[in-house]
């Protein structure tokens, strides 16, 4: 690698030195940049060629260099003479001005070290092309070294030659004298031209008469750079001392026969004995046949041979040569056409540019690049001409590569794209640049498409032509793909809306929608719902080419797996919009089933959408309300579980109070009613409760039994008052068997005492003197009086809520369903009453509850009113009566049952009462028949 390096690194530190020694202090060097050496050409390639640009205009040039140290093993009269001979053949050349002749751009200039002159730019002399690389660098330019030549430019090089020979002698009367591959150059373009004018010999005689041209006689003696090149020079020269236009003409024959044999000229010369080397030369030509001219074409050997003949007046002139039917290649002629294209009018012009797309496939890319496309481009100068142009240059461009094609093709192209005068050629342009958009916007770079490319084609999409807006239309789904999507989005789009809005055509309104339709695909779901779809029904027009424009639109968002529709747009904008056009009276029958189904379609996705969305939710809810039912019932588990020892006391002492107020016969008789009451009345799913409350109470037997506060009595003496004697003397009332009605006084009201803990309080204070308390219940008389009703029950706790103990929860009205038994059991008079024993309530309390510790009267003397209150009233989750509490009964109207205004505070909203009934309504109605009636 560091070979290598050192390698590239000694090369060009050659080439920069040969350069810098060869042109330094030459005056060309104040105008122009000498730049690498690219090829060598001249009289025994002597000159030197250098890329170069004028430091003034940055134009392109060539320059030729030769360097005097090439001639230091001459003695000085020899140099002079060399140099002389080198300046006669550039001042010569410098005089003459042809298209088929090296054109000088900078006269000679000599300095110590060398002699240059510059030129138009060049590629390389035909000798370096058929493998003669003397004075080349080294190593040797793949472009020259793989160079080959096709069969066209041979063609239309030779044909070059003979054109540059013809003007010689017939114009400016001159003989080249050395016509060889070295002197003539092929420039840039891969035109041939003719140099080397070092021995050229004008006429002697005037122009009015026979040119005659003096020869000098050969001598060996001079240096080879004095001489012309014996291999390609005429026998003429050599053995009669004479030289005429025809001995050019040899000289053509002799290179038409290096060409086709690989640079090797057809007879090798011995310098030293050049005389006795012609003369079997001359008779090597007397007997030429076909067999030493096999590798030149068929078509052209015959006129080879005579170009070598012996006898000057036998071989072709300049002129006959350009006439033959060899150089009547469609290849060359198109190229010569090309070469003269200056001197035609427009009409010629366009009707040569008309029929090149023909011809351009029958040539090869680097003559077409090289030679025609140039030519081209400069025609864009005149705007008549650039739609006849343009084809032929768009033509070109799809057989370049990318690289090519911004190189010399785009910057040509830049000013066409915005050429708007005159109006005619500007519209015929869009059309062409529209018919080969793909191509532009493919080889384009992006930025030059913005700025150039895009523009034209909003310019034509608000052309006044109808014409070009519906080519446009048609041609833009086809390269939409390649546009980026904001320009679609924020300038291409627009347009289009705004050519079927406002124009007044109907082909550009369909086409406009057709052209929406296609495009659909490279657009976002959102973008085409806000903007494409609520543009559809701003379209004033509702013929039917244009409804069906709409419907498809709809059609393709709708069905398109990246668009698709929502459901809110469906039944909000899309569904009342197709809806009402489906029943427009232009429709035929098939276009009104086409709406019809869209429309079904759509319909049927709503529904299962939005019935799939309300399944969905269904399913979500009830799955809520499941975790939310779980929720609650282990709040109530933990409730109960911090309950369960003020639960147990209360069912002790309710107990307590129905053994000591009732006798047992009839509580017993009184309790297995009410439970074969429950027995008959509770669910499944009230029994499943009960199964896991009773395996709550096994859990909580295996625990340690609870054991009950004593609270000992705290001054005032008001709040120990025992109440038990009060309680026992109301209670005995319940045998007077009383059917009158007790009057409630108007001033009564019912309030709510929280630090009492009551949900209900008397019409006034409550205190040690005996009141009398009406049951809700008349045994005797088997009806229920309205009075004031405090009915047991067994199921709801007045006192106390599953999420708060103690908050009072209290409904006003008579009970939904009456229990089997009632709190104070009476004997039928005249029964014999006996002392019995207490009823054994373990089984109830087994089924309720775990058994809770038996208090004591003296215990239960000792709390509180209100504590002791609470002894009576059933635990919370008992079965039995439902949710009636005590209270005043209400009527439908919202009346009490004393024809009172109900009070807004007993409210359902301010006591919501849990929705289960425990006992059924139709059985307890009869059990109350059978027990009262």
């Amino acid at each position: 690698m560091e070979s290598m390096l050192n390698k590239l690194k000694s090369t060009v530190t050659k080439v920069t030195a040969d350069v810098t020694s060869a042109v330094m202090g030459n005056p060309v060097t104040r105008e122009f940049d000498v730049g690498r050496h690219i090829a060598s050409g001249g009289n025994g390639l002597a000159w030197k060629i250098f890329n170069g640009t004028k430091k003034s205009t940055k134009q392109e040039v060539a320059v030729f260099v030769f360097d005097k140290k090439l001639i230091d093993k001459y003695q000085k009269f020899e140099k002079d003479q060399i140099i002389d001979s080198l300046k006669r053949g550039v001042q010569q050349l410098t005089r003459l001005r042809h298209p088929r002749l090296l054109t000088v751009q900078h006269p000679l200039e000599e300095s110590r070290d060398c002699l240059a002159f510059c030129t138009e730019p060049v590629f390389a002399s035909l000798a370096n092309v058929l493998g003669n690389w003397e004075n080349l660098p080294s190593p040797v330019s793949p472009d020259i070294k793989d160079y080959n030549l096709y069969d066209v430019e041979t063609k239309y090089g030779l044909l070059q030659v003979s054109e540059g020979l013809s003007f010689l002698h017939s114009s400016v009367k001159m003989v080249h004298g050395n016509i060889t591959p070295e002197n003539i150059i092929l420039n840039k373009s891969g035109a041939w031209k003719i140099m080397g004018f070092d021995f050229c010999v004008s006429s002697s005689n005037p122009s009015e008469q026979e040119p005659k041209f003096p020869c000098k006689e050969w001598d060996p003696n001079l240096p080879s750079l004095c001489l012309p090149n014996p291999e390609y020079l005429a026998p003429e020269y050599i053995l009669s001392v004479s030289c005429e236009t025809a001995s050019d003409m040899y000289s053509l024959g002799t290179v038409m026969y290096a060409v086709f044999n690989k640079g090797k000229p057809i007879f090798e010369v011995n310098k030293q004995d050049i005389y006795k080397s012609f003369s079997r030369q001359l008779d090597q030509l007397s007997r030429l046949g076909s067999s030493s001219l096999s590798n030149i074409p068929e078509e052209v050997r015959e006129h080879v041979k005579l170009l070598l003949n012996v006898t000057p007046t036998v071989r072709p002139d300049a002129d006959q040569m350009t006439k033959i039917p060899f150089f009547d290649d469609v290849g060359a002629v198109t190229l010569q056409y090309f070469d003269t294209l200056f001197q035609r009018d427009n009409l010629q012009k366009s009707q040569f540019f008309k029929g090149l797309p023909k011809v351009l496939p029958k040539l090869p890319k680097r003559v077409i690049v090289q030679r025609i496309l140039p030519c081209l481009t400069s025609e864009f100068v005149n705007p008549d001409m650039v739609p006849f142009v343009l084809p032929n240059v768009l033509l070109i461009a799809e057989e370049c590569t990318k690289e090519e094609y911004v190189k010399l093709i785009l910057p040509e192209l830049g000013p066409v794209f915005k050429q708007q005068e005159p109006i005619q050629a500007s519209n015929m342009i869009l059309l062409i640049f529209l018919q080969k958009m793909d191509l532009l916007l493919t080889k384009t770079p992006p930025d030059e498409i913005k700025n150039s490319v895009l523009p034209m084609v909003y310019r034509a999409l608000e052309a006044p032509s109808i014409q070009i807006q519906e080519l446009c239309l048609n041609i833009i789904p086809t390269f939409a793909n390649l546009i980026d999507y904001p320009s679609m989005k924020n300038a291409l789009i627009p347009r289009i809306k705004n050519a079927c809005l406002q124009t007044s055509s109907l082909a550009v309104r369909v086409n406009s929608l057709v052209c929406l339709g296609k495009i659909l695909e490279y657009l976002d779901k959102w973008f085409v719902l806000d903007d494409i779809l609520p543009f559809l029904q701003q379209i004033p027009s509702k013929e039917p080419a244009v409804l069906m424009g709409i419907l498809g639109i709809y059609k393709c968002t709708f069905t398109h797996k990246k668009l698709g529709i929502t459901k809110e747009q469906l039944a909000g904008k899309v569904l009342p919009h197709l809806i009402p056009l489906s029943i427009e009276n232009n429709l035929n029958l098939n276009q009104f089933n086409s709406f019809i189904s869209v429309i079904k379609e759509m319909l049927n996705r709503l529904e299962s959408e939005h019935k799939t969305k309300l399944e969905q939710l269904q399913i979500m809810q009830e799955q809520q309300k499941s975790l939310d039912i779980g929720n609650q019932m282990n709040a109530s588990e933990e409730t109960k579980v911090t309950n369960v020892g003020s639960q147990h006391i209360d069912k002790v002492f309710n107990n307590i109070g129905a053994d000591f107020l009732t006798g047992g016969e009839s509580e017993n008789k009184e309790d297995g009613l009410q439970n074969k009451h429950k027995r008959a009345s509770l669910t499944l799913e009230e029994k499943q409760k009960l199964a896991k409350e009773q395996e709550q109470a096994q859990k909580l037997k295996s625990q340690q039994p609870l054991k009950p506060q004593v609270h000992t009595p705290v001054a005032p003496v008001k709040q120990t008052k025992d109440l038990t004697d009060t309680l026992m003397d109301n209670m005995s009332s319940l045998t007077s068997l009383s059917v009158s009605t007790p009057k409630i006084s108007a001033s009564s009201t019912f309030t709510s005492v929280p630090s009492m803990g009551l949900g209900m309080m008397f019409s006034t204070p409550i205190d040690n003197t005996k009141r009398n308390l009406t049951n809700g219940l008349n045994a005797n008389m088997g009806f229920q009086t309205s009075g004031f009703n405090m009915p047991v029950n067994t199921n709801q706790n007045l006192f106390s809520s599953p999420s708060t103990p103690g908050v009072t929860k209290m409904t006003l009205g008579t009970p939904s369903t009456l229990p089997n038994f009632s709190a104070v059991s009476v004997p039928p008079a005249g029964a014999k009453q006996t002392q019995q024993r207490p009823t054994d309530m373990s089984a109830l309390n087994n089924l309720f509850g775990p058994q809770k510790p038996k208090v004591s009267m003296n215990q239960l003397s000792q709390q509180k009113p209100n504590q002791w209150l609470n002894q009576f009233v059933p635990p919370q989750g008992s079965p039995g009566m439902g949710s009636s509490v005590m209270g005043t009964p209400m009527n439908m109207m919202g009346q009490s049952a004393f024809g009172m205004q109900a009070n807004p505070f007993f409210s359902p909203q301010n006591f919501a009462q849990p929705p289960t009934t425990m006992t059924n309504s139709s059985s307890a109605t009869n059990d109350l028949k059978d027990l009262f009636g």
